[in-house]
């Protein structure tokens, strides 16, 4: 079996144009770039360094470890900041990587406050972010516990956030009063910390959020989907590019002299003269959500479909359609199968088809053996 499953190609050119696309709307507030999970399977050091050379400056982590591998293409004016926090005994380097920790529980804000201190820092020195929940009922401090730390004015300045923000949990549902709710509650509590703070940022929309309306955007905007090509307007044309493709290497071609069982379970009946191609590329590479029960590729333009179940390594399609044989079997090394394209088979399209979320579709991508080939013209 080749040794890779596939070719995953990514126009980093598009992503920097989507950024711009949102950047233009989202003006005047400042647009940064959420790269985490590895630029949601794209690859975040090529993505952040170009968005870097674009204009961008402010990216956003989950993980110390994530931020580390990416750090380094990014300039030291950028702000960098870990949605997870920095782990217990990391404080240190990531002041010295110039990482920003989202503390999004007062436990965390006092450990982190006690270790500045012990280590002689201040808040310009060793700078942090504060997320509050106004309404995803995940990570970010109780209403009551941000309240009580903002009645503390002292203890406020000692922390002097650089960021505060919260995020969106229905933003893709336009019409949704609980968006209207979660931002209504996110002004009221930031202009009381303005009061305290003027210099402090205010980030409450991602992508969706960001086209929900200009009362939304705040001092900064925190775009991740969107850059990758998933529609930020579910109601509307899209604005923004896809800027990802997938083929897979067939790796055997075989012509039917009789009928079938095909793959696992035996659940496909093949027919006599159907041409079956197993193509290189599995669910141990994220297939099992792109392609589903009704999946389909293209070869040599025509479509063709999925039989049988998808494999650990491997994925087995009718393609008839693409070619007849007479009398001689082609090289199966010649042939590739497309699974996803900035055309027919975009992210958003398999998102639809597979009743899955693009960001599920996009990051099961992380687990493929694919080569990754970045291309720096539009598409």
């Amino acid at each position: 079996m080749n040794e890779n499953t596939g070719t995953l190609t990514i126009n980093v050119a598009a992503v920097v144009a989507n950024w711009r696309t949102v950047a233009a709307h989202a003006h005047p507030s400042i647009t940064s770039a959420v790269i985490k999970a590895d630029a949601y399977g794209l690859g975040a050091a090529q993505i952040g360094s170009e968005l870097y050379r674009a204009g961008c400056r402010h990216f956003f982590f989950a993980t110390f470890t994530e931020a580390l591998n990416a750090r380094a293409g990014l300039g030291a004016d950028s702000c960098c900041y870990l949605l997870g926090g920095v782990p217990a005994g990391a404080e240190a380097e990531a002041v010295r990587c110039r990482l920003i920790p989202v503390l999004s529980s007062m436990a965390a804000v006092e450990r982190w406050l006690k270790w500045r201190a012990s280590a002689g820092l201040d808040a310009a020195e060793a700078p942090a972010a504060v997320k509050f929940d106004t309404g995803m009922t995940r990570l970010g401090l109780a209403l009551s516990e941000l309240e009580a730390l903002l009645a503390d004015r002292e203890s406020w300045l000692a922390l002097s956030p650089v960021l505060l923000m919260s995020h969106l949990a229905v933003s893709d549902e336009t019409h949704n009063p609980q968006n209207r709710r979660q931002r209504d509650l996110f002004f009221a509590l930031g202009a009381r910390v303005k009061q305290l703070q003027p210099s402090i940022l205010l980030s409450l929309a991602n992508s969706c959020g960001i086209y929900l309306g200009r009362d939304y955007h705040a001092d900064l905007v925190r775009p991740g989907a969107a850059l990758y090509g998933f529609n930020p307007v579910p109601e509307g044309a899209s604005p923004v590019s896809s800027v990802a493709s997938l083929t897979l290497p067939v790796i055997a071609l075989r012509t039917l002299k009789a009928s079938a069982q095909v793959g696992y379970g035996a659940q496909y009946q093949a027919k006599p003269g159907q041409v079956l191609a197993v193509a290189a590329g599995g669910y141990a590479d994220g297939l099992h959500r792109i392609l589903g029960r009704n999946g389909y590729g293209f070869c040599r333009g025509a479509r063709v479909p999925v039989v049988g179940r998808v494999s650990m390594d491997s994925t087995i399609f009718d393609v008839s359609a693409a070619f007849r044989i007479d009398g001689k079997q082609e090289a199966a090394e010649s042939l590739v199968i497309e699974v996803m394209n900035t055309t027919v088979l975009t992210l958003d399209a398999l998102s639809e088809r597979n009743q899955a979320l693009g960001y599920e579709v996009l990051t099961s991508l992380r687990s493929g053996r694919y080569r990754r080939e970045y291309q720096s013209e539009a598409l």
